[in-house]
C-alpha cells in the first residue's frame, strides 16, 4: 500500500490555492534562483573579458559545449527526478518519492566519475574539436582543468535544488541559489583580480561557491520534517526508478547534449568564416540569450510542480490555467530580451569587452540572431508541459525540434551561401520553424486533455 503524503501545507496547496498565486509563489523564487545562478557565468565572463582580454573570452566560449555536456548529464537525473517526485506526491506515494531522491544522488555520482575522467584525459582534443584555436586553447584549457571538480558539485546542487522545489520548498530552493551566487560575487573578483589568477581564478571561485550552495541544499534533505529526505534504504538502485527518471529527464538533457553538438558546429563555422573574433561574439550572444532562456527555465521550474501534481490529482482545469499563465510570462521575457538585442546590441557587447572589433561583430550578430527570439518562451514552456505530464517522447521531440531538427540543416545550408551571416541567420530561421511545430503539438495535447477531463467527469 502506498504511504500517503502527510498533511503538509507546501504540498496540499498545489491542489487548492489559486493558480495565479501558486505560479507567483513557485516561479518567482525559481526565476530568482536560476537568474542568480546564471550570473555565475555572466559575471565570470564580464570579469574575464574586461580583465584578461578578447582571446580569453573567445577561449571561454569554446568551453560552452563542454559545460553543456556536463549540465546535460546532470539534467538527465535532476529534472527527471523532480518531475517524477511531483507526480508521485500528487498521487500520494511518498515512499517511492524518497527512493527517487536516493537513486538520483547515486546516479549523479556514477555519471560524474565517468565524464570527469574522460574530460581530464582528453581535454585538449575535446576543446580543439569544439573550436579552439592556438590563441584560445590555453585559456580554454586553464578554465576547464580548474572547473572540472565543480562540475560534480554543480550537478549535485542543481539536481537536489530541483527536487527541493518539486517537493514544496520553492523559497528554500531560491535561498540556496542566492547563497551560492552571493559567494561567487565576492570570490570571483577576489580570485581573478585580487590573487591575480585570471581565468583560473574564475573557475576556482565558481567551484567554491557551488560547494557552499551544495552544503545548504544537502542539509535540507537531512531534516526529518522535509517532505522527501535522506534515509536508509533509498540508495539501492531500482531500475524502474532509473528508467522513469531518465525518461522524464531526457528532454532537458537532450537539449544540452544538442547544444553541445551544435555549439561545436557553430564555433567551427565561425572560426572558418570569421575567426576568433566571431567565436568571441557568439560567446557574448550565448551568454545574453542564455540568461534570458534560464529566466524562462525558472518559470518552468516554478510551474512544473503545479502541472505535475495537478495532473496526478486529475485536476485538468488547474493544469491548463497554470500552463497558459506560464506561457504568457515566458513570452514576455523572450520578447523583452529580443527587443533589447535589436535596439541596444552595442550596450550588451560593451558590458563584456572593450575590444572595438569584438563589439562591432557582436552588435551585428545579435541583430541577426535574435530576429525570431521573441517566440522562444513558448517553446521552452511547452517542453515542461509534456515533461510534467510524463510524456517523455513528446517532451524530447519538442526539446530537439529547435536545437537539432531545424537548426542543424540551417547550419549546413545557409553558411555556404551567405558566409558568416549565414551562421547568424541559422538561429532565427530554425526558431520560426520550431515554434510553428510546437504550437501544433500543444493544440493537439490540449484537445486530448479535455477528452480525458470529460471521461473523468462522466466516471464520477
Amino acid at each position: 500500500m502506498n504511504q500517503s503524503v502527510e498533511k503538509n501545507d507546501s504540498i496540499s496547496r498545489l491542489a487548492s490555492d489559486p493558480v495565479g498565486r501558486l505560479l507567483w509563489q513557485y516561479s518567482l523564487p525559481a526565476v530568482v534562483g536560476v537568474v542568480v545562478m546564471s550570473l555565475y557565468n555572466v559575471m565570470d565572463r564580464i570579469f574575464i573579458g574586461r580583465g584578461v582580454g578578447a582571446d580569453a573570452i573567445s577561449g571561454l566560449a569554446v568551453t560552452f559545449p563542454v559545460m553543456n555536456l556536463s549540465a546535460a548529464i546532470g539534467l538527465l537525473v535532476g529534472t527527471g527526478a523532480a518531475a517524477r517526485i511531483s507526480i508521485l506526491l500528487g498521487i500520494g506515494n511518498r515512499n517511492e518519492a524518497n527512493c527517487v531522491l536516493g537513486n538520483s544522488v547515486v546516479l549523479i555520482l556514477i555519471n560524474a566519475i565517468v565524464y570527469l575522467s574522460l574530460f581530464a584525459i582528453y581535454i585538449d582534443p575535446i576543446l580543439l574539436l569544439f573550436g579552439a584555436s592556438e590563441a584560445t586553447l590555453p585559456y580554454a584549457r586553464d578554465f576547464m582543468l580548474y572547473i572540472l571538480p565543480g562540475m560534480l558539485i554543480m550537478n549535485l546542487m542543481y539536481g537536489l535544488n530541483n527536487i527541493m522545489r518539486a517537493s514544496g520548498y520553492p523559497r528554500e530552493a531560491m535561498y540556496t541559489m542566492l547563497i551560492g551566487a552571493g559567494a561567487n560575487l565576492v570570490l570571483g573578483p577576489l580570485f581573478i583580480f585580487g590573487f591575480g589568477l585570471g581565468i583560473k581564478g574564475a573557475a576556482i571561485a565558481t567551484d567554491l561557491s557551488m560547494a557552499i550552495g551544495l552544503v545548504f541544499v544537502w542539509l535540507h534533505f537531512c531534516k526529518p520534517q522535509s517532505v522527501v529526505r535522506f534515509q536508509k534504504g533509498i540508495y539501492k538502485i531500482r531500475w524502474h526508478i532509473v528508467a522513469s527518471v531518465t525518461a522524464l529527464g531526457a528532454a532537458p538533457s537532450l537539449v544540452n547534449f544538442a547544444a553541445c553538438a551544435t555549439n561545436a558546429m557553430v564555433n567551427n563555422l565561425l572560426l572558418k568564416y570569421g575567426g576568433d573574433t566571431a567565436v568571441g561574439a557568439v560567446g557574448i550572444f550565448a551568454t545574453y540569450t542564455g540568461l534570458l532562456c534560464m529566466t524562462v527555465v525558472g518559470v518552468c521550474q516554478g510551474v512544473q510542480p503545479i502541472l505535475g501534481y495537478n495532473y496526478g490529482a486529475l485536476q485538468f482545469d488547474r493544469l491548463r490555467k497554470a500552463f497558459w499563465m506560464s506561457v504568457g510570462v515566458g513570452l514576455g521575457i523572450t520578447t523583452f530580451g529580443a527587443a533589447v538585442a535589436e535596439i541596444f546590441p552595442g550596450w550588451i557587447a560593451m558590458a563584456f569587452t572593450n575590444d572595438e572589433s569584438l563589439i562591432e561583430m557582436t552588435r551585428h550578430a545579435l541583430r541577426l540572431s535574435c530576429m525570431a527570439f521573441w517566440f522562444i518562451g513558448f517553446q521552452i514552456i511547452s517542453t515542461t508541459l509534456f515533461q510534467s505530464l510524463g510524456m517523455a517522447g513528446k517532451s524530447i521531440f519538442v526539446s530537439l525540434v529547435r536545437q537539432v531538427i531545424f537548426f542543424v540543416p540551417m547550419l549546413l545550408i545557409l553558411p555556404p551561401i551567405y558566409g558568416l551571416d549565414g551562421v547568424w541567420l541559422s538561429f532565427p530561421t530554425s526558431d520560426i520553424f520550431a515554434v510553428s511545430t510546437v504550437v501544433t503539438m500543444v493544440w493537439l495535447q490540449m484537445r486530448q486533455l479535455r477528452r480525458m477531463e470529460q471521461q473523468h467527469n462522466i466516471c464520477n
